[in-house]
């Protein structure tokens, strides 16, 4: 049994409640863990606007789940995907090493941006407070 890297994207139709589009995220990590597959990752988008109606909907909820398991489980996870009529659309690939390495240079990239951004916004009220303070000694 030969184990592969997966990325699979779904669209879950937005007009379920919350706790229905969790238990759809639910049943697809629990049916994965249980085929012999590994979560390397879950992404949740949440609601996104769509660029066409899709099964009558304009708006859908996004999710991706990125995962290690066996080629036979991937053919049985597009069937539950088939079989669930609220999963509007879903796409699963095959990541080759190529694709792996570029996805975890995006997430140090990402992290990189978040540290700068984050003390960028903490060290500007600081700034601004200092301006204040200066323009009302040089009013005075």
């Amino acid at each position: 049994m030969r184990k592969g890297v997966y990325e699979s994207a779904i669209l879950i139709n937005a007009a379920l409640d919350d706790q229905q589009i969790e238990a759809i995220l639910t049943k697809i990590k629990d049916f994965i863990i249980s085929n012999g597959g590994t979560i390397r990752e879950i992404e949740n988008w949440g609601r996104k606007r769509l660029a066409y109606p899709v099964a009558k909907s304009k708006i859908g909820y996004y999710a991706i789940y990125r995962f290690d398991g066996p080629r036979e489980m991937v053919a049985k996870l597009e069937r539950i995907y088939l079989l669930d009529e609220q999963v509007l659309r879903h796409l699963t690939l095959h990541l080759s090493q190529d694709a792996q390495e570029q996805l975890e240079k995006n997430k140090t990239l990402s992290a990189t941006l978040k540290e700068e951004i984050t003390s960028e916004i903490v060290e500007a009220p600081i700034a601004s407070e200092e301006t204040d303070v200066e323009n009302e000694e040089n009013d005075n």
